[in-house]
């Protein structure tokens, strides 16, 4: 994996692996798009990675300095064909000519299918069926994890006021919603 010449590290923060997740994500489908020839939808994605990079929070570090590079890398080579006098302009000033060569000779970007493995996903958290709030469990928690975590949730404790709930429901991804007798 690699940034403008530099190797993305393997022990990311949250941060570093959420901006890669979602640059990744929309490469993945403006590679679609470019394979579909919907160059309004490849423009669209690109803005989407700008947005994303510039909602960005990430600290001066060499891990997030390498995770900023490799997102405007793939950036720029996305809007390349669409765009490519504003874009070589900008690959040449940001130094990625000196890594990757010239824009019109660099690789395509690959997606990193690894990037788009997320660590937690958050549920939507339901008590009798109406939205209570949202939980934040591990991707791989098994459903009693879920379960467990959905009944200890402040939210969830206001509404059962000591009692045990009469079922629970979990829809995998989406999610959880406890039944109170």
């Amino acid at each position: 994996k690699q940034g403008a010449g530099q190797a993305i590290p393997a022990d990311l923060d949250a941060k570093a692996k959420d901006l890669r997740r979602e640059i990744h994500a929309i490469l993945k489908q403006a590679d679609y798009d470019y394979q579909r020839i919907q160059y309004n939808t490849v423009v669209s994605g690109a803005m989407k990675m700008l947005n994303t990079l510039d909602h960005a929070q990430l600290e001066a570090s060499d891990a997030h300095h390498a995770t900023l590079a490799e997102c405007f890398s793939i950036l720029l080579r996305v809007l390349y064909p669409v765009v490519p006098h504003i874009t070589w302009k900008l690959w040449t000033d940001l130094g990625y000519h000196e890594h990757f060569g010239d824009l019109l000779d660099a690789p395509w970007p690959e997606v990193d299918e690894a990037a788009l493995v997320a660590d937690e996903i958050t549920l939507t958290l339901q008590v009798n069926g109406k939205l209570r709030g949202s939980l934040t469990v591990p991707a791989d928690a098994d459903k009693s994890a879920i379960e467990q975590a959905a009944v200890a949730h402040e939210a969830a404790q206001r509404y059962l006021e000591g009692k045990a709930p009469k079922r629970i429901i979990v829809v995998p991804g989406r999610l959880v919603n406890i039944v109170v007798g």
